[in-house]
């Protein structure tokens, strides 16, 4: 009988390992490959997207697509906040407003991409500096945050390189109040 129990605990200990492996390898597959949540530590996105929102970070779409204007992006920093002092793994989060070849301007209040004014009912206050006008490069994006006056972002910076972008964020799912699709 004590053999019979024994192989009945190999059995036991044999298969939860097994399904530990699996879900473990599944997690890490997912989180690399597939979809990450991260938060978000500043107000530069308000009133999007408020200090502490959880979100759901997909990492697919661009692959089959590249960014599209007024995507919200998760990147890691370009070589230019590097040499600022940021960790090359602390993500950024902004939203894209300038695709290459396109020109951006700050004026007046306003954010103009190739001279017309974009509608902006998701920022803070409308900034209240100049910038540009600049060609987006090749292989580039500029990107904002949504709090003009208060982000450090591509009219500070410069351009970001598309290879730094990490995903698109997708869903913020905590606060449990505010859960929505971004």
């Amino acid at each position: 009988m004590t053999l019979e129990k024994d192989k009945s605990k190999k059995s036991f200990w044999r298969e939860n390992l097994q399904i530990l492996s699996i879900a473990l390898t599944l997690a890490l597959v997912i989180r690399f490959f597939i979809a990450e949540p991260r938060y978000i530590p500043s107000d530069s996105m308000l009133p999007t997207l408020e200090v502490g929102d959880r979100l759901v970070v997909e990492k697919v779409s661009y692959r089959l697509h590249p960014p599209r204007t007024g995507d919200i992006v998760v990147f890691d920093p370009p070589p230019q906040l590097q040499l600022q002092g940021y960790d090359s793994r602390q993500a950024f989060i902004k939203r894209v407003i300038g695709l290459p070849g396109q020109t951006v301007q700050v004026q007046d209040g306003k954010v103009y991409v190739d001279d017309r004014p974009l509608q902006e009912s998701y920022i803070a206050e409308p900034p209240e500096y100049r910038w540009g006008p600049k060609t987006v490069p090749e292989g580039q994006l500029f990107v904002m945050g949504d709090n003009r006056n208060n982000s450090n972002d591509s009219h500070v910076w410069g351009f970001l390189p598309k290879q730094n972008i990490v995903g698109h964020a997708w869903l913020r799912f905590y606060p449990f109040t505010r859960i929505s699709r971004v």
